[in-house]
């Protein structure tokens, strides 16, 4: 009776017992944060947005709900039947004492398990810095040698060297035979790119042709993405088809979608640089003759300038200019003659009719005394007084006799 009434004091309401069951879950470290496979059965999206669905095996089922608010952690509908792997905590609904996952998030099994591998180490690396473009190298666009880190059989080592010799059968191609698919591709990878960066390439190419996320797996490991970043020489990612993206990729210096077009990226055709070199031969010929006419217009001006300024041109424009001047003067001097001329004989014709010659040819005489001076009046002359009269054609001596003089009217 006594034992009966001390396990009457041990009782818990229901209540109790679940926010007991509660507080032991959350102290559970593992429940925290935890991965379950399983198939997805009775699915239901509610008009909350809530995705209520079971998990369940062979062996056993649990409840799951994925609120609203963690949708973005879902990148597929969720469907009966599907075999995923959904990460989040395991606890207690108090209310109904029962428990289930609250998934974060939701991805498909297999596959889904090494995307989720790669979207963790995708954001980590992001984090690091070794997607940022300020570590990318530009690709030289004119290359000698072209390093290949691929499988030596299959079809993306026949593409690359298909098109490098298409494009420019002057590029030396040097080809690593690396493992590319494997638990001993990645090591193998990265010996390959180690390798060729030693041989000094001028761009590589890293990759192989389509396959599974499986199959690429190698190219998503952080050993490899970590030797594409340390790696001096500018690398081109080209693993799989156009929809395969791989770790790489993003850590590359360039990506390509296809190891046929990252041998175009690598290597230019050699008749575009045949057709640059055509144009810039033209390009030079025409400024080269340009130059030349130019140079040979301003000879032509420097000559005719120094043949302007030559000494024996100046004398030759001297002498011209004497000549001128010369025939200017005597120009002058004709002018001046002819009015001097001119002049006189204006003069001569008023001295004409002042000679005393013009007065005797007109029938007058002219009468001095024996000392030549003229007389002019009766009083100048008396009788007796030899006196010489000048006519037209001679002189004659005469003696005055006599003198008389006239009346006035």
């Amino acid at each position: 009776m006594q034992s009966w009434v001390v396990e009457i004091r041990n009782v818990y309401t229901v209540g109790q017992l679940n926010s007991y069951i509660k507080n032991m879950f959350m102290q559970d470290y593992l429940l925290q944060a935890l991965f379950v496979k399983g198939e997805v059965s009775n699915c239901k999206y509610h008009s909350s947005g809530h995705i209520y669905f079971t998990l369940k095996d062979s062996k056993g089922a649990v409840n799951c709900v994925m609120f609203a608010g963690n949708r973005t952690g879902l990148s597929f509908r969720l469907t009966d039947g599907q075999q995923v792997v959904a990460g989040g905590t395991v606890d207690v609904y108090e209310r109904d004492g029962k428990y289930q996952l609250y998934a974060k998030q939701i991805i498909l099994d297999g596959a889904g398990l090494l995307y989720e591998k790669y979207e963790q180490l995708k954001r980590e690396l992001e984090e690091l810095g070794m997607f940022a473009l300020q570590y990318k190298q530009p690709i030289p666009k004119y290359i000698r040698s072209l390093g290949v880190v691929t499988a030596d059989t299959g079809a993306a080592v026949r593409d690359i060297i298909q098109i490098t010799r298409r494009r420019n059968p002057y590029v030396q191609i040097i080809l690593y035979p690396a493992i590319v698919q494997g638990e001993a591709a990645a090591g193998s990878v990265v010996r390959g790119i180690r390798a060729l960066e030693r041989q000094g390439v001028d761009v590589m190419i890293v990759g192989r042709g389509g396959g599974s996320i499986e199959d690429l797996w190698a190219f998503n490991e952080r050993e490899v993405a970590q030797a594409v970043f340390d790696c001096s020489v500018p690398i081109i990612s080209a693993v799989g088809h156009e929809t395969d993206t791989t770790i790489i990729d993003f850590v590359s210096d360039m990506r390509a979608p296809t190891p046929s077009a990252a041998a175009e990226l690598a290597v230019t055709d050699i008749r575009e640089i045949l057709g640059s070199l055509e144009a810039y031969r033209v390009a030079l010929e025409q400024g080269m003759n340009r130059r030349v006419q130019e140079a040979r217009k301003q000879a032509e001006q420097y000559g005719m300038r120094l043949g302007y300024l030559s000494p024996l041109s100046r004398i030759r424009q001297q002498r011209q200019d004497g000549i001128k001047l010369e025939e200017k003067l005597r120009d002058r001097m004709r002018a001046v003659l002819l009015g001097k001329r001119q002049e006189m004989a204006l003069y001569i014709e008023r001295m004409r009719g002042l000679s005393p010659l013009e007065k005797l040819n007109s029938g007058f005489s002219y009468v001095e005394d024996s000392e030549g001076r003229n007389i002019r009046t009766v009083s100048q002359a008396e009788p007796g007084q030899t006196v010489r009269i000048r006519v037209r054609d001679g002189c004659i001596h005469a003696q005055v006799t006599g003198s008389e003089f006239l009346e006035k009217a």
